[in-house]
């Protein structure tokens, strides 16, 4: 039979490994543990080595020096066989460091070696309510704003929304540190963000193992596309809007977003009856948390387009989708605004890029595939995710960054363009606080692949 894995992610400092010590001093249950910190010390495995019973350790598998869902993958999936076939345990948790990413995690153990022993039980992430709070639920009041680092590293804003996108249980940790409307604004903001995933609140990291482990709450496929701004814009391909000007939001929360939040001790059942005169208000509604979409089929004025990311509102929480750049009609772009950064990244190739015959091919595989006749599949197509914003003002400041009719039948390489050219580039554009006019402080961070 299968050993049940549980993935543990979450922000440093967010509590994750007192959590894992308070779960493993609190069940009978034989769990082997898989730690990971980014450090030379491994002060997470220590810190669990020190509130277990374990004499020798050795069922503790520290990996040093790295990131387990990238640099060390194949040692995760080496090292989890080897504690498989070495030791007897009833199931497995694997701790990522506060930089790690869960899907890629997640997949070693559903398509990987491991997925053989193993059978992925769970994506937990640990947010810490206060911190999330101050970044990201009360953006309009106390945003948290710093700019990109030396090296032009992603954003951590946007590696935690990652984490709290692909999961099934979201773990809202330190509540003690927030008040009750604080608390039940985070709640609500991740549920507006991933409508699928269970929500449980708790101080120091106390909480029943039985939410935690072998609750059979994995699905692949759900999880990689329950993503709020995921749904927003499927939505909006389902509704058959150009520019996606429909109720997103009650579609998004309808869907998935009713369960019990523990130990927050709310149940929403209620509250996703969108029907009949008389419907209860979402969360998402009591806060003026929103998502909505914006869709172009008209390329992006580079320059301008920088100078909006540069200048975005500051309740807007997240934006997310693809971007077609002038001057760039072979690449698309992702875009992934968090907190006070802009990620664009070259994440794959228009298909009207290819020539004619390969774009036959991908067009008979995709047949619900959207496409223009003069621009193929090219397009900007974003979730956009605020708390009170104002939705038009900011899709108006946006069609002011598409290219005007004089600019469509310009030279189009002529522009200034700093927008990532090739796989694996990326810039990262920060939000300037000074006011309405600021320029763009964008790094860059590329590799030698070529598109």
């Amino acid at each position: 039979m299968a050993v049940p894995v549980t993935i543990l992610c979450g922000e440093l400092g967010a509590g994750k490994t007192t959590l894992l010590s308070g779960l493993l001093e609190s069940t009978d249950r034989d769990i082997a543990v898989l730690v990971n910190d980014v450090g030379a010390i491994n002060v997470d495995a220590d810190l669990v080595e020190a509130r277990t019973d374990f004499d020798t350790g050795e069922e503790v598998v520290a990996l040093e020096n790295g990131c387990i869902c990238c640099s060390l993958g194949s040692e995760l999936s080496r090292s989890v066989v080897r504690l498989w076939k070495e030791h007897d345990f009833d199931a497995l948790v694997v701790e990522a460091s506060g930089v790690g990413e869960p899907e890629p995690i997640a997949r070693q153990f559903v398509r990987g070696p491991a997925g053989g022993p193993y059978d992925l039980d769970a994506v937990v992430t640990v947010v810490d309510a206060r911190r999330f709070y101050d970044t990201f639920a009360e953006a309009a009041d106390a945003p948290i704003r710093e700019g990109p680092d030396e090296t032009g590293a992603r954003p951590i804003a946007d590696l935690l929304l990652e984490q709290v996108e692909f999961c099934d249980l979201l773990v809202v940790n330190k509540c003690d540190l927030v008040d009750a409307d604080e608390r039940d604004r985070v709640v609500a903001l991740l549920e507006t963000l991933q409508p699928r995933a269970e929500i449980a609140t708790t101080e120091y990291g106390a909480i029943d193992p039985g939410t935690i482990l072998e609750s059979d709450r994995f699905d692949l496929e759900a999880a990689s596309e329950s993503a709020g701004w995921k749904r927003a814009i499927e939505a909006a391909d389902r509704s058959g809007s150009e520019d996606g000007r429909h109720d997103d939001r009650s579609e998004i929360d309808r869907d998935d977003n009713e369960h019990n939040h523990g130990a927050h001790g709310h149940d929403h059942h209620d509250d996703h009856d969108h029907h009949g005169d008389h419907a209860h208000p979402t969360p998402q509604d009591r806060y003026g948390f929103q998502v909505e979409t914006y869709h172009r089929r008209r390329p992006l004025h580079p320059e301008r387009f920088e100078e909006l990311l540069a200048d975005l509102p500051a309740k807007l929480v997240r934006a997310k989708g693809l971007c077609w750049i002038a001057g760039r009609e072979k690449q698309a772009i992702t875009i992934s605004y968090a907190g006070s950064e802009t990620t664009l990244e070259v994440t794959g190739r228009w298909i009207a890029s290819f020539p004619e015959q390969r774009q036959q091919l991908y067009r008979e595989g995709q047949p619900d595939l959207s496409w223009d006749e003069e621009w193929g599949d090219r397009e900007v197509r974003l979730a956009l995710i605020g708390r009170n914003l104002d939705v038009a003002a900011l899709k108006s400041r946006l069609d002011g960054c598409l290219l005007t009719d004089a600019e469509m039948d310009a030279d189009w390489s002529t522009f200034a363009n700093r927008a990532p050219a090739r796989m694996g580039e990326t810039i990262i554009v920060s939000t300037d606080t000074g006011g309405s006019d600021g320029g763009a402080d964008a790094d860059r961070k590329s590799s030698s692949s070529e598109d």
